[in-house]
């Protein structure tokens, strides 16, 4: 074995710690107090060099095209992947990851697909032409999901073998180097339109992601391209049929998630101004920052803890699990709780200090206040989805399913309704009310989960709806 390779390995943790919350946690929090954190500090300077429209279409539209194609094209296989009981010690360590990889780069031609057919479809709906600066935009957008889904395969294996350090170092990497592309565009190349410069800063942040991936595994842990791409001539079709139809029941389920994380979105392009999009874009950006640095992390620490141990053999797993879960929900609902009682009396302070007068004295003031109380809504839910997702069996997960699709149309019918009568304000009002059904549906479905300790978990959602309400 080589230097490298030895050293490396030192930092993959043994079977006993991978379900060690509090350790994936804290490198979680790392990765997106940085890959956040920057785009934050960011994100104040270049509201103020913008005009409304064009921070609609750099916090809204372009953010909403390439999450719908990166979502649909990976996040299925990500949740599934992560419940394999995949070994990666001793001899057969590159038989099992190739195993693993021969079903992740399944992602790349399903998100090839659907790039082209994001692209088509924006292409006519607003009537584009490739002259167009927008339509060149969104072709160069596409290009860095193709790049970002490059490397999803072995993303999907880092995380796998819980190498957290490898993502800290790349995403902050990535998000450094897509924040600089976009102030040289802006500051130093003046006559680049603005859609073409925060089209080509996510074209970088996509060649950081697979410059660093591919570099770290190919450099560092002495894999071959051909262990990375494991496919031979006659043996293409040979794979884990199991696992390949868990990722397609999560991407079939993700189709459905995708309404309900991303249907405001849908909705304001298709219906509000694009003053109303910046503003709500603005609103979106601030105040989920504490999701994605707390919330966020402490939701993919607990869906790998949970996925670890619901794969165990010990006879009081549920019990376990459901005193996690307990806890998990408490402690989410303390943070959530911190943030409604004193986010609403600083939030016109906030964007004043932030973004400025024009901003503060607009709407984007009072959508913020409400946006506290829908920041506790999202953490009880992501926990509880990570806890479902993690522990529940195929036919479980197709109950679940059905479900989230009758609460898309009834979120997107909330969203259409309340856009029109209260705009931004409106949007967060609907988001609120479909998770909070959500929440009550994981509540009622949990005496399915035989031998869960339920006392502790319907406490704290009962504390969550008394607070809510």
């Amino acid at each position: 074995m080589t230097k490298a390779s030895s050293t490396v390995s030192s930092e993959t943790p043994k079977d006993g710690d991978r379900a060690n919350l509090s350790r994936t946690f804290k490198y979680l929090l790392a990765t997106q107090f940085l890959s956040r954190g920057i785009p934050f500090i960011f994100n104040s300077w270049i509201v103020r060099h913008l005009t409304a429209e064009d921070y609609a279409v750099y916090a809204v539209q372009f953010h909403l095209f390439v999450t719908c194609v990166l979502f649909l094209s990976r996040e299925g296989f990500r949740r599934a992947c992560m419940r394999a009981d995949i070994k990666f010690d001793g001899a057969s360590a590159k038989d099992n990851a190739a195993t693993l990889l021969k079903v992740a780069w399944m992602t790349f031609p399903l998100g090839v697909f659907i790039t082209i057919a994001a692209c088509v479809f924006v292409f006519w709906w607003q009537g584009l032409h490739l002259s167009d600066p927008y339509a060149q935009a969104i072709l160069i957008n596409g290009c860095a999901c193709i790049l970002e889904l490059l490397a999803e395969p072995l993303y999907i294996l880092s995380q796998t073998l819980f190498l957290l350090k490898l993502r800290l170092m790349v995403e902050t990497a990535a998000t450094f180097s897509r924040c600089v592309t976009m102030y040289l565009l802006i500051v130093n190349f003046t006559n680049t339109e603005k859609g073409i410069a925060f089209a080509l800063s996510q074209a970088a942040y996509g060649a950081s992601l697979f410059l660093g991936y591919w570099s770290y595994f190919i450099l560092f842990r002495s894999f071959r391209s051909s262990n990375l791409f494991p496919f031979r001539l006659g043996q293409v079709m040979n794979f884990d049929k199991q696992l390949s139809s868990m990722c397609m029941l999560f991407t079939l389920q993700s189709f459905r998630k995708l309404i309900l994380q991303e249907g405001e979105k849908m909705v304001l392009v298709w219906l509000d101004t694009p003053y109303n999009q910046a503003v709500y874009g603005l609103v979106d950006k601030l105040g989920s920052l504490v999701v994605r640095l707390v919330f966020l992390p402490f939701e993919e620490s607990s869906y790998a803890t949970f996925a670890r141990s619901a794969s165990g053999q010990s006879p009081d797993k549920m019990k376990n699990l459901g005193r996690c879960l307990s806890e998990a929900l408490k402690l989410v609902l303390l943070i959530g709780l911190i943030f409604l009682a004193f986010g609403p009396s600083y939030s016109y302070s906030l964007i004043r200090l932030l973004y400025g007068q024009k901003w503060s004295d607009g709407e984007a003031s009072a959508a913020l206040r409400y946006y506290c109380l829908y920041i506790i809504v999202l953490a009880m839910n992501g926990t509880s989805e990570a806890f479902l997702h993690a522990v529940a069996t195929e036919n479980q997960l197709k109950r679940s399913n059905d479900s989230l699709l009758v609460f898309s149309l009834i979120y997107v019918a909330l969203n259409v309704l309340l856009i029109r009568s209260a705009g931004a304000v409106g949007l967060i009002f609907a988001n609120s009310l479909s998770i909070l059904l959500i929440v009550r549906l994981f509540l009622l479905s949990m005496s399915s989960f035989s031998g869960l300790n339920q006392s502790g978990v319907i406490g704290t959602f009962q504390k969550f709806e008394k607070y809510c309400c």
